[in-house]
């Protein structure tokens, strides 16, 4: 549990994902900010697409502080950190308020460690910073699945998971 802190307006654009329309001679009114229910609402289905196992999902969204804040219940600690970037990695959200629980498993899992993608980065150069190899960027792949589709998918200022 607890806060995480974003870029806010860099990553996903759940509200805005609209494709380029005709043009038209009429002008219309520049989009307006989605209301805090909205956000919360799109960030609720954002996160049930992902298919992860959480229990009791939940998301509140505070506009005023760009706060999501999550509740329920993860199967691992793993898919618990998946939720807490993808509600994060979105446009609207500067912070994420964790307050999930994890299942009891008989194993304990510890909590990886996040990294803010800069200018430049890719998922090798990052592999070699945090393991000595540049061979390992899978594993970094693969923990922010379903998160990233593609190893060369990542952008400055999106935040993601780093496994031991």
């Amino acid at each position: 549990m607890g806060i995480f802190d974003f870029v806010k307006g860099i990553g996903d654009k759940l509200q805005g994902k609209t494709e380029q329309s005709e043009p038209t001679t009429t002008s219309t009114p520049a989009p307006t900010e989605p209301s805090a229910q909205e956000v919360a609402n799109q960030l609720l289905s954002h996160i049930q697409g992902l298919g992860l196992a959480i229990g009791g999902l939940s998301v509140n969204y505070n506009s005023d502080t760009d706060t999501a804040i999550i509740h329920g219940e993860a199967q691992s600690q793993a898919d618990k950190e998946k939720v807490v970037l993808a509600a994060g990695n979105v446009a609207h959200v500067a912070q994420v308020d964790d307050q999930m629980t994890v299942a009891e498993t008989a194993e304990e899992q510890s909590p990886s460690q996040f990294y803010t993608v800069q200018s430049g980065d890719t998922l090798s150069k990052i592999s070699k910073q945090f393991y000595g190899d540049s061979n390992k960027y899978n594993s970094i792949f693969e923990a922010n699945q379903p998160l990233l589709k593609d190893v060369n998918s990542i952008y400055p200022g999106q935040v993601l998971r780093i496994p031991e």
